[in-house]
């Protein structure tokens, strides 16, 4: 969370401003430098807005709360890193979202993994009409997710990003399961 900075000074002193009677005047000064020191946290603020609304450089609560703000799929238990990339794209993502694209990045971007995702559809082009169809007639999704420790919780975590960013009309199952090391090869 954010706090006060302590000796922040106001980037426009309303001392400076008051008109030429009030500049010799101890009191008005004194009252002045007190709003000065109430306003300065607002003025700092409204001097960097630009860097609020860009998830790399603003505040953890702020891109947490700007994540909601912009649909960003998240549910709290992410890294800083992976939670400000998540809000940076989420707008990119909600331009595919329902696509084969949009749900790999989408699970990319939560766990941080590639899926392999296999689906019935297909696209081909024929000169021909009445060309054979491509794809599988019922439509169906599978998503297969390696983790390097799985739990359950990993399990429906996907299960609700895949309802989530799926093709509305397409069933799906999801599958998490370890990763397999890489064998090594011993030299000779």
């Amino acid at each position: 969370m954010r706090g006060s900075v302590d000796g922040l000074g106001s980037s426009a002193p309303i001392g400076a401003m008051l008109p030429a009677v009030f500049a010799d005047d101890d009191l008005a000064q004194r009252f002045v430098a007190g709003l000065d020191e109430v306003v300065a946290p607002i003025l700092s603020v409204l001097d960097c807005l630009d860097t609020y609304f860009r998830p790399s450089l603003a505040p953890l609560d702020f891109v947490q709360w700007l994540g909601s703000w912009v649909g960003a799929e998240t549910d709290g238990s992410e890294p800083e890193e992976r939670l400000r990339a998540a809000v940076a794209a989420a707008t990119y993502l909600h331009r595919i979202r329902g696509t084969r694209r949009g749900l790999a990045e989408a699970v990319r971007l939560a766990f941080g993994v590639e899926p392999e995702i296999t689906e019935s559809g297909a696209a081909d082009w024929n000169a021909r009409p009445l060309g054979p169809v491509p794809g599988e007639r019922s439509p169906r999704l599978h998503v297969h997710l390696r983790l390097p420790a799985p739990t359950t919780l990993d399990t429906h975590r996907l299960d609700a990003l895949v309802a989530a960013a799926r093709p509305a009309h397409m069933p799906y199952t999801v599958q998490v399961t370890t990763t397999v090391p890489a064998e090594r090869n011993p030299e000779r």
